[in-house]
């Protein structure tokens, strides 16, 4: 039984492959079997019909050659093969009496046309065959125009028109769910590779700002270690002890970050809180300690959502690190943080000149525009660049947009540079604003 199903599909595959050849086979026996039915004499009605009673005319035998030869090619000319087999079922009965079942190919092809056209075609060209040939069988016939032969004309003709169209409708459907599915599957596909690439973006984001701000105070705590060694020990073992710091507060971050990267399935909630503005003053003090003047305002105490405290958070620190890196010897800088209605407003001002050799106006490739500083380039923006390879105003940038909002970097007149974040309290936090409200920190401390 395995080996006849086996063989059965086998064949289904290579007919289907090989169209033609299905459709000269089905000529073939399509052929055969409208002329054994030409044998047959139906007789009055009263009877069963009689096979043998009569031979067919050899022009009846003609007729249903050029018929079934037409079906070869009725994949390819539909509507074509449906006028000539319908044309020669006319002239059968039309001439002959009583008539060979040529009209048998009409009806394969008639299937063919409906299975392959939209419904309204069908309609029509189904009632058009239809009427036609009923009308030829009533009219030329010598039966009378109720007998069962001239309705089996009208029955069996509509039978293909109806079956043809649902076929057509199966096929529609199955094609529609399959391009469905595999829209599905695109879109799956898709949407993965987008969260992929935002974590990757976020992931590069979160290590810069650990990497260029731990490393930045590094560098100049070891500088001037190095410098007052000899004449100043103990502000030397000061400075070291200040790079030992900096380094453990970054190894400790880097821990967090590639710890959850290397955690599977969905990862636990930290145990530590994260950076925000309730650690704002720590985060000055290193500043400070590393020789850089910081001022910090706060107009009120309010309670942040948790994403936006991370994200002013990280825009100052960054900020901060540009200005000690880049704003030049004897800069001070400033910051403020404000709630402005439903947004909170992050403000940091440097009165820097910029590294040696920069050129006022021009970031770090020569062009003009916030990512270098003015008078005063160094500043935060002053060029995104110093730090990280260029992508320190960009993560300021990405961070600020993905809470809804907006943030300006640039030359301040006079001297200096200016970082301005405006982050909507509300938009895409889904976090309350009041304060006292849980998961959110205060504005400053």
């Amino acid at each position: 039984m395995t080996t006849l199903s086996s063989g059965f599909a086998r064949a289904r595959r290579w007919l289907r492959d090989h169209p033609l050849a299905f459709d000269a086979t089905l000529a073939f026996c399509t052929l055969v079997a409208m002329i054994c039915g030409s044998f047959t004499d139906p007789g009055d009605g009263h009877g069963p019909p009689a096979f043998g009673a009569r031979t067919p005319e050899l022009f009846s035998v003609l007729l249903m050659t050029l018929a079934a030869a037409a079906l070869v090619l009725r994949r390819r000319r539909p509507m074509q093969v449906l006028a000539v087999t319908a044309a020669l079922a006319a002239v059968e009965y039309v001439l002959m009496d009583p008539p060979a079942p040529v009209v048998m190919s009409t009806v394969i092809a008639l299937y063919t046309v409906a299975s392959r056209t939209d419904r309204p075609t069908t309609w029509r060209v189904g009632l058009l065959t239809m009427g036609g040939l009923t009308a030829a069988a009533m009219v030329f016939g010598s039966t009378p125009w109720y007998s069962q032969e001239n309705f089996g004309v009208f029955a069996w003709t509509g039978l293909a028109s109806a079956a043809g169209d649902a076929v057509r409708s199966r096929r529609a459907f199955v094609d529609a769910i399959r391009e469905r599915a595999e829209r599905a599957e695109r879109t799956r596909e898709e949407e993965a590779r987008r969260r992929v690439a935002e974590e990757r973006l976020r992931i590069a984001r979160d290590l810069h700002d650990v990497v260029a701000h731990h490393i930045a105070l590094v560098n100049v705590q070891a500088g001037v270690a190095a410098h007052v060694m000899d004449k100043r020990p103990d502000q030397a073992k000061e400075a070291l002890a200040h790079v030992r710091d900096a380094s453990r507060s970054a190894l400790n971050e880097l821990r967090v970050t590639v710890g959850l990267l290397r955690q599977q399935g969905d990862p636990e909630a930290p145990t530590e809180p994260a950076p925000g503005l309730a650690v704002l003053g720590e985060l000055v003090a290193t500043f400070r300690n590393a020789g850089l003047p910081v001022e910090v305002a706060c107009a009120d105490r309010d309670r942040l959502p948790a994403a936006v405290d991370l994200a002013a958070y990280r825009v100052i620190q960054e900020a901060l690190t540009n200005v000690r890196k880049h704003a030049g010897a004897g800069a001070r800088a400033e910051v403020s943080v404000v709630r402005v209605g439903t947004t909170a407003e992050v403000t940091v001002l440097d009165n820097g000149r910029g590294s040696a050799g920069r050129r006022p106006g021009t970031g770090p490739d020569g062009g003009t525009g916030p990512v270098g500083g003015g008078p005063g380039s160094g500043g935060p923006g002053g060029g995104d660049g110093q730090a990280g390879g260029g992508h320190g105003l960009v993560g300021m940038r990405e961070r600020v947009t993905a809470l809804g909002g907006a943030l300006t970097a640039g030359p301040r007149y006079g001297g200096g540079f200016r970082v301005h974040a405006i982050l909507p309290v509300e938009a895409r936090t889904g976090e309350p604003d009041r304060p006292g409200t849980a998961g959110g920190t205060g504005l400053c401390r």
